[in-house]
């Protein structure tokens, strides 16, 4: 039983975590149009990794696809670490390295 919560309370903080910025990826916020200009894929980049992190997200709670949904999320954070170390820097208009942490 113990297990049990503990895996379901590590799912929902990593679902927090990716389902936080779809509101600003979707609603096309100044910083998320900023980040995807930046990176010269705007608005089909930010769109299409804002559904890359719903679809991850859902399949995270689904107990049968947990590990996909988690390979999925791993491959969408490493391309945004990427994106910060290579092309945006830590620190994108001047929010003191907020986003990237």
């Amino acid at each position: 039983m113990k297990n049990n919560v503990f895996t379901w309370i590590i799912k929902l903080i990593a679902v927090v975590i990716l389902v936080q910025t779809l509101f600003f990826k979707f609603t096309g916020a100044e910083e998320s149009i900023y980040i995807f200009t930046k990176l010269g894929v705007e608005p089909f980049g930010r769109i299409g990794s804002g559904i890359f992190e719903l679809i991850a997200s859902i399949l995270i709670l689904i107990p049968r696809t947990t590990v996909l949904g988690s390979v999925l999320g791993m491959g969408v954070m490493a391309g945004a670490i990427v994106s910060h170390l290579f092309i945006l820097g830590i620190d994108v208009q001047n929010d003191g390295g907020l986003l990237f942490t």
